[in-house]
């Protein structure tokens, strides 16, 4: 089945330099990248992406974590990878989510760590299922902003809108 995922890039895998070896071994999936971008992450963003976790003791420190704040890296880089059994196959090559506990040839596994102060710099995050991934990929991703239409959208028209353009 043909279906979508979000993947971002943490700004620990950025500040490693990792991007090119974790797009490489994503490439692995055969999967089409259907939206990228370098990004903030407002801390709006981040309470919404992380809203599961919002009564989790660690929760402020991983609101730090992906914003940036750990690392002196204030970016992520987001993406949706989109194919045949999109989320699966994404999940697999990323390993779990404890980097000791992932296998030592997933992303995780390869370059993930778990910090003295008992951060896990993952690395990568990806969706966990079709409901996760269309409610990141909405919170991430404006429509326009993706090549293919995943979600049905509609045309509104804003008024006053401020927006920054080219000089």
């Amino acid at each position: 089945m043909v279906e979508q995922t979000l993947v971002l890039i943490k700004p620990d895998g950025l500040k490693k330099s990792l991007t090119g070896n974790i797009l490489t071994r994503l490439s692995e999936t055969k999967l089409e990248i259907v939206a990228a971008k370098i990004t903030r992450v407002t801390r709006e963003l981040a309470q919404e992406h992380y809203s599961h976790m919002k009564d989790k003791p660690f929760f402020e420190e991983l609101i730090r974590y992906i914003r940036g704040e750990l690392h002196q890296r204030r970016k992520v880089m987001a993406m949706v990878y989109w194919g045949e059994d999109a989320i699966n196959k994404v999940r697999q090559l990323a390993g779990l989510t404890n980097p000791e506990e992932a296998d030592p040839v997933s992303i995780r596994g390869a370059y993930g760590r778990i910090t003295t102060k008992g951060v896990y710099e993952n690395v990568i995050h990806t969706s966990r299922d079709k409901g996760e991934a269309e409610r990141e990929i909405k919170l991430w991703f404006k429509p326009e902003e993706i090549i293919v239409d995943l979600y049905p959208t509609k045309t509104i028209e804003v008024n006053k809108t401020k927006q920054k353009v080219w000089t």
